[in-house]
Order: C-alpha cells, then sequence, then structure tokens
C-alpha cells in the first residue's frame, strides 16, 4: 500500500498575520526549480526556452508517455534519482511524474505570450486564491465558481488536469501567477489514498478568504527588476 508522504512543515510568515507558505515536498521542488530555471531564459526570449514551452504546451491534459518529445523537458530527473536510489516505488514515482508533467506543461501555458511577468511564483498564490481575483472586487463569479467546482469533483488525474486547464487560460488572460510547486505537490497528493479530499478542503479555503492581491505598484516594481537577479521569493523551497 502506498504511504502518504510526511506532513510538510511551514515557513515561517513574511509578515505578521500572513499564512505562511508551506514548505515544498520532493514533487514540488522538483517542479520549482525546473521552472524557476525556464522562466527565467523565457523572460530573456532565449529561443530553446521559448521552443520548450511550444513543445511543453502540448503535453496539457496528456499522461506523460502520450508524448516521448516531452522526456527531458518536465524536469523531473531529481525525481528520478531517488527512484534510483530506491526512495520511491514504482507506484510512487508513476504518481510523483504524472503529477510533475502536468503543473509543468499547466504552467507552459500559463506563461504563454507573457514575456515580462512571472506566472510562476514562490511562494504565490494557491489555486483558489488566484481564482477569486479573476473578479474584480472580489465577489463570486458563478461560471467561474463552477469551473473551479468542476475541477474540484475531478474524478481522475487526467480529467482534473483538463479542468485545470480552463482556469488556467483565464489565469492567463488576466495576468494572474499560480504557485506552480505548491500545485505540483497538491497533485501529487490528490492521487494518495484519501489526498483528494484534504487538497480540495485547501482549494476551497484559499477561494473563500479573499486575500488583497498585490499593489499595482509593488507588482509592476518587481517585474522590472533584472530578469538575472535572485529574489528573495525564488530562494523559497
Amino acid at each position: 500500500m502506498t504511504s502518504s508522504p510526511p506532513a510538510t512543515t511551514s515557513a515561517p510568515a513574511t509578515s505578521a498575520g500572513a499564512r505562511p507558505a508551506p514548505r515544498l515536498g520532493p514533487v514540488g521542488s522538483a517542479v520549482h526549480q525546473h521552472i524557476k530555471a525556464l522562466q527565467s531564459r523565457y523572460l530573456k526570449e532565449q529561443s530553446d526556452a521559448v521552443a520548450a514551452l511550444a513543445r511543453l504546451r502540448r503535453g496539457v491534459g496528456r499522461a506523460p508517455g502520450e508524448v516521448p518529445d516531452l522526456w527531458g523537458l518536465t524536469g523531473i530527473e531529481p525525481l528520478y534519482e531517488r527512484y534510483a536510489q530506491g526512495a520511491f516505488s514504482e507506484e510512487k514515482f508513476v504518481r510523483a511524474e504524472e503529477a510533475a508533467h502536468t503543473a509543468v506543461t499547466l504552467w507552459s501555458l500559463h506563461q504563454q505570450s507573457h514575456h515580462v511577468s512571472r506566472m510562476h511564483r514562490r511562494p504565490g498564490p494557491e489555486l483558489g486564491t488566484a481564482v477569486r481575483r479573476l473578479t474584480p472586487g472580489g465577489a463570486i463569479d458563478e461560471p467561474t465558481r463552477r469551473r473551479f467546482v468542476r475541477a474540484g469533483t475531478a474524478a481522475t488525474p487526467v480529467v482534473l488536469a483538463t479542468r485545470l486547464r480552463e482556469l488556467v487560460l483565464l489565469l492567463r488572460r488576466e495576468e494572474i501567477p499560480l504557485d506552480y510547486g505548491l500545485l505540483a505537490d497538491q497533485l501529487h497528493r490528490w492521487t494518495l489514498p484519501g489526498g483528494a479530499q484534504g487538497v480540495r478542503r485547501s482549494w476551497g479555503r484559499s477561494y473563500l478568504v479573499l486575500a488583497k492581491p498585490a499593489t499595482p505598484a509593488a507588482t509592476a516594481g518587481e517585474d522590472r527588476q533584472p530578469l538575472d537577479q535572485t529574489t528573495t521569493e525564488d530562494d523559497t523551497p
């Protein structure tokens, strides 16, 4: 029987009263590090990164083995090393691989055509928080809420990935970022026995608790930083 991953500890809150960002597990950490590097090159409009994102987008909503062209592009090497060392069983590695594949391909869709703003932020908004920010003023928009509910009630990881794609397209349109490291860990947890219920609970809470978005001035200042400069945000594990 597959056991659940050890409980993660929380990083210290960055300000009084702020919800601390959960530390990432092996899957989320691998995804975060991979996207951070690829995103940096994409924002510099390096041709290899632009081509990589175009190829990754073909994998959205598809299982890892369906698209051999993505071998070596999803950043699962750290996970494979753990598997080779015996830290992952075959079943656990497959689940981890699928979660990483889904998160990275969704990010590639989210980042498309955004050559200044980072659509992956760490720490950044959880899925529910990001979806709530789609509505000006924070009111609950019923069509968007229904899409969010459809994602939460997905019966399989493939269906979940497909329904998340609908939400990511909305987030891309409004330039609302997402913490893809956290999402990757949640997608992995979703596949574990009893894990989906906990992920749904977290998404629902983050949707209902309306957090104040970053001020336009602060966001603009962050995005204008030199693209090769490492920020505190990017150092968060």
